[in-house]
C-alpha cells in the first residue's frame, strides 16, 4: 500500500474514533446540556495547542458480550497542551462511550498521562464524566481505580492537579478527585456521590434526588468537596485558565511573576472597618485594596464562609491570603473554617507560594455541637500547617485576635516572620467585656451603678491588655502600623523574605492531625 493511501487509511480510522459513541451519543449528551468530551479539551486549551495520544487504545475484555465492542479510545481522550502557553496534561472522560466507564486500558490512558504529568513536571487536569467501574471488567475496573488514586498522592505536592466534574462521578472513582488539589463542579452538571439514590431508597427507604445528594451546590455549599463553583461549562474553564495563571507549574518553581499593578479598589483602606469593633465588614475589601489590580481568586467561595482563602498578587508575585471574614460568624475558626484554612495553607507551602494572614477573630466557635464534632483536632490542624510551613508567612491583625485564635492564625509563636498591627488591634485571651466581668467581678458587683463600672473597667482593661502596644513591648508584634502603611511594608517583607531558608529537622515526615 502506498505512503498516500496508508495517511488516508490512518486519516479515516482517526475520524471514526474521533466521533466516539456516534452521532446519537453525542446527540444525547448535548440534550442533557454537556459538552462532548473532545469539545471540552479543545475549548479549554489554547487554540491548536492539543496533542492526543493512545488514541488507539482497545479494552482487552473478552466476557459478557465484550469481544464484539469497538469502544472508541476506551472510553478516554488523553494528551496534552497548553493554557495560556502553559504546557499541560489533560484526559477527559468520554460519556459517550459506554457511558464512560472505566475498565483497565481506560485507567492505565489515564495513569499513562499522569506519569507523564509528573516526569515532565507540568500540571496535570481530569475531567470526570463516567457512569463508574465498567462492571463486565470486574476486578480489572477496580484495579484501575487503585493505580489512579496511587498516582494521585505519588503527584502531590510536586505537580498542581485539577479534577473538574461534568457530570457524574460515583462510588470509588469520586476518590480520585479528593486526592487532587482543587476540584471545580458546575451546576446542573457535576454529580459526585458514594452511595447513588437508589441505593439509599433501597436501604434506608429514602428518596433522594442526584441533585440534592451530590450535586455542585452541595459539594460547593456542605461538603466543602468542590473548590470552585460555576454555571455553565465556559465559566469553568475561564476559572481553571485564571487558576492556572496564578500557580506554579511544579514544585521546583515559583508562580510566573508578571508586570506589577497598583490596586485599583476605590475604598479607602483606612475607611473599610468600622468604628463599632462589634460591627462587621468584608475583609475581601481588604485584599481588593492591597492586591495588585485589586484582583483575588478566591478558593471555596461558598464553604466555611467565616475564613477567606485564595490567590492574589503582590509586586506581580503570586500570594496566598488567608484572612478571617467577619461578616459570617465574626470571623471564628470552626471545625470546617480549620480545615479550609489548613489544607490551602499546606497547598501555598508545597509550591512555593508566601502566606498573608490577615486577623480578625474572636476565638474558636464554642459550643457542644463543635465539641463533638472535634474541633479540637480540626483546630490544631491550623497550628499544624502554619508551624510546618517554610515559605514567607507574614501576620497582619486588623481588628480581634483572641484567645487560641490569636495562636492559631499564624502568630509569631507558630513562626511567622512577620508581624503586623493596626493601631485599633485588640490582642487578648478574651474580649475585653468578657474579660473585665471576670477580672474585675467584685469591683463591678460592689459599685453602686454596675454598668457604669463595668464600662470603666472594660476600658480600663484594653488600655493595659487589649491593645498592640503590650504585645509589641514583648517582641510578639514587629510593628504597629496605618493601615495605608500595609500594601507598602507587605512588599518589603516579601522581597526581605524571598531567599528564606527554614531549618526543619530531618525525619519522614510529620504526623498532622488528620
Amino acid at each position: 500500500m502506498s505512503l498516500k493511501k496508508n495517511i488516508l487509511a490512518l486519516r479515516q480510522k482517526k475520524a471514526i474514533i474521533e466521533k466516539g459513541g456516534g452521532d446519537k451519543a453525542i446527540e444525547k449528551q448535548v440534550a442533557m446540556g454537556k459538552m462532548t468530551a473532545r469539545d471540552r479539551i479543545l475549548a479549554l486549551l489554547d487554540v491548536d495547542s492539543f496533542h492526543e495520544y493512545d488514541l488507539f487504545v482497545e479494552h482487552e475484555e473478552r466476557n459478557f458480550g465484550m469481544e464484539s465492542k469497538e469502544l472508541a479510545g476506551d472510553g478516554v481522550i488523553t494528551g496534552t497542551g497548553s493554557i495560556c502557553g502553559a504546557p499541560i496534561c489533560i484526559y477527559a472522560q468520554d460519556f459517550t462511550v459506554m457511558g464512560g466507564s472505566l475498565g483497565l486500558k481506560h485507567a492505565r490512558k489515564i495513569t499513562k498521562i499522569m506519569d507523564h504529568a509528573l516526569r515532565m513536571k507540568v500540571p496535570c487536569i481530569g475531567i470526570n464524566d463516567s457512569g463508574g467501574a465498567r462492571i463486565q471488567e470486574g476486578i480489572g475496573a477496580l484495579a484501575g481505580y487503585g493505580e489512579i488514586f496511587y498516582r494521585n498522592t505519588m503527584a502531590s505536592g510536586v505537580i498542581p492537579q485539577i479534577s473538574v466534574i461534568l457530570g457524574p462521578c460515583a462510588g470509588g472513582a469520586v476518590y480520585s478527585p479528593a486526592l487532587t488539589d482543587f476540584v471545580f463542579v458546575v451546576e446542573n452538571i457535576s454529580k459526585m456521590f458514594i452511595t447513588g439514590p437508589n441505593v439509599i431508597e433501597t436501604v434506608l427507604g429514602e428518596k433522594i434526588s442526584q441533585e440534592d445528594l451530590g450535586g455542585a451546590r452541595v459539594h460547593a455549599e456542605i461538603t466543602g468537596n468542590a473548590h470552585f463553583f460555576a454555571l455553565s461549562e465556559m465559566e469553568c474553564f475561564e476559572q481553571i485558565k485564571e487558576l492556572i495563571s496564578l500557580i506554579p507549574h511544579s514544585n521546583l518553581q515559583k508562580a510566573v511573576r508578571i508586570e506589577p499593578k497598583k490596586p485599583k479598589s476605590k475604598k479607602n483602606i483606612e475607611n473599610i472597618i468600622p468604628a463599632d469593633p462589634k460591627q462587621p465588614y468584608d475583609v475581601r475589601d481588604i485584599i481588593h485594596a492591597l492586591t495588585d489590580d485589586s484582583k483575588f481568586l478566591e478558593v471555596h467561595e461558598l464553604w466555611a464562609a467565616n475564613i477567606v482563602i485564595g490567590f492574589g498578587r503582590l509586586n506581580g508575585e503570586t500570594i496566598g491570603f488567608v484572612a478571617n471574614q467577619p461578616m459570617y460568624l465574626a470571623g471564628v475558626l470552626d471545625c470546617d473554617a480549620s480545615d479550609k484554612a489548613a489544607r490551602f495553607i499546606r497547598y501555598c507551602d508545597a509550591f512555593n507560594i508566601p502566606i498573608v494572614t490577615l486577623e480578625d477573630m474572636p476565638g474558636y466557635l464554642p459550643g457542644v455541637d463543635q465539641e463533638h464534632a472535634g474541633v479540637i483536632r480540626h483546630g490544631a490542624k491550623m497550628l499544624y500547617a502554619y508551624s510546618e510551613a517554610t515559605v514567607p508567612k507574614i501576620t497582619v491583625i486588623l481588628r480581634k485576635a483572641y484567645g487560641g485564635g490569636y495562636i492559631a492564625m499564624n502568630s509569631r509563636h507558630l513562626g511567622a516572620d512577620f508581624m503586623l498591627a493596626w493601631p485599633g488591634a485588640e490582642i487578648a485571651v478574651m474580649g475585653p467585656e468578657g474579660a473585665a466581668n471576670i477580672i474585675f467581678r467584685k469591683e463591678i458587683m460592689e459599685a453602686e451603678d454596675e454598668d457604669v463600672m463595668r464600662q470603666q473597667k472594660v476600658k480600663e482593661y484594653i488600655e493595659k491588655f487589649a491593645n498592640p502596644f503590650v504585645a509589641a513591648s514583648k517582641g510578639y508584634i514587629d510593628a504597629v502600623i496605618e493601615p495605608s502603611e500595609t500594601r507598602e511594608l507587605l512588599l518589603h517583607a516579601l522581597e526581605v523574605s524571598k531567599n528564606k531558608d527554614d531549618y526543619r529537622p530531618a525525619k519522614k515526615h510529620g504526623i498532622p492531625p488528620f
